[in-house]
């Protein structure tokens, strides 16, 4: 089980890991090995995610997510298989948690105070000064 805060915890069988070749500089290293990770995660299938997180992630996953409801997070950050497999562990448990927190509540609109209001006011007159006293000099 992949614990990401105390109330959510995934079962590694929800993750689907791939290993594919990477890109970017490594020479001959990067054309032989697969270092780089295609993890995949079923948003909508799965039983361990409540609705209000899933809804979010699905938001928040934005062009990573499939017409399926399946997300797919690519790390090829590093050379090595490993780092790169615990890098997109992290991200989807980083992206889970941004979707667990609540949204914050709505603004409430409020009025400027009268002595913000005085303050715009004489910053303004200043301003207009400054630029009076760039005119053409006159004899």
């Amino acid at each position: 089980m992949i614990r990401v805060n105390p109330r959510i915890s995934l079962d590694e069988s929800e993750l689907q890991e791939e290993f594919v070749r990477a890109s970017g500089p490594g020479g001959q290293h990067v054309n032989k090995t697969e270092t780089a990770v295609q993890l995949r995660f079923d948003v909508r299938r799965s039983p361990n995610l409540p609705d209000p997180v899933r809804y979010r992630l699905e938001r928040l996953a934005g062009s990573r997510l499939t017409q399926d409801g399946v997300l797919i997070l690519v790390a090829d950050r590093y050379r090595s298989q490993m780092r790169n497999r615990e890098d997109a562990r992290e991200r989807l448990i980083d992206l889970i948690r941004e979707a667990a927190a609540p949204p914050p509540p709505p603004r409430r609109p409020t009025k400027p105070t009268k002595g913000s209001k005085e303050r715009r006011l004489e910053g303004k007159a200043k301003r207009s000064e400054v630029k009076k006293m760039r005119g053409n000099v006159q004899d």
